[in-house]
């Protein structure tokens, strides 16, 4: 009998545990988009996936590379690791999204609602950002040459040691003072833009920078005998 009960004990505890495990797998990545999917490492190339119900989604290390994500709820999804090289983002809502260590080359994320977004690290070169809101957002270490800020809101946002060589801030918003510390402003375009409010800025980035008359800056600092810069658009 103690053999018998030891069995039926041992059969239970295996099912159980297959349970659990089946509890915590990935979902499948052919299922269709819905909150909270767990999509981790899947293949999501060059789909149709507009106004998708994302929201909470685990999208980690995801290759969403040519993909249309437009429209989308991705509010407080996890986007770490993905690939988003020349995908649509534009006119999603994104607040509290993780988009650490993301590669978002020509990535398009104009109009985007992303307040307090995390963008830590990510590879985002040449970017769409156009009116987009970006408050509170943390772009801390991230590669952002020659993206695109115009007319977005990136009041409070952290870009501290970010790269920002030649990207584009002209009409952007900063109602609230923005951090730079340490940021690279290689011919970063700052003409007409209000920096007054600004934290983290110095003389040797301001001078390496693109302003106008029209830019205002922190107390203490002057602008760039070199301005305006004298180059075309490209």
């Amino acid at each position: 009998m103690r053999i018998k009960h030891l069995v039926v004990t041992s059969v239970i505890a295996i099912a159980t545990s297959c349970m659990s495990g089946a509890t915590m797998a990935a979902d499948d990545c052919h299922d269709s988009p819905r909150a909270g999917i767990d999509w981790r490492d899947c293949n999501k190339r060059n789909l149709m996936l507009p106004g998708g119900e994302l929201r909470g989604a685990n999208l980690t290390n995801v290759d969403f590379s040519g993909t249309d994500l437009g429209g989308s709820d991705l509010v407080s999804a996890i986007f770490e690791k993905a690939t988003l090289v020349r995908a649509n983002l534009a006119g999603s809502q994104a607040s509290g999204t993780r988009f650490s260590r993301v590669e978002a080359y020509r990535t398009d994320f104009s109009e985007i609602n992303a307040p307090g977004a995390i963008f830590r690290s990510g590879e985002l070169q040449r970017s769409n950002f156009h009116a987009a809101v970006l408050t509170d957002v943390d772009f801390t270490k991230a590669d952002m040459g020659r993206s695109q800020f115009d007319k977005a809101d990136v009041s409070g946002s952290r870009f501290a040691l970010a790269n920002l060589a030649r990207a584009d801030f002209r009409g952007a918003k900063f109602a609230k003072g923005a951090d730079f510390d340490r940021a690279f402003f290689f011919l970063t375009r700052i003409e007409g833009v209000d920096l007054s409010t600004a934290t983290g800025l110095n003389q040797w980035q301001i001078d390496m920078a693109c302003g106008d008359k029209d830019t205002k800056l922190p107390q203490g600092l002057k602008p760039s005998k070199g301005w305006p810069c004298k180059f075309g658009d490209d």
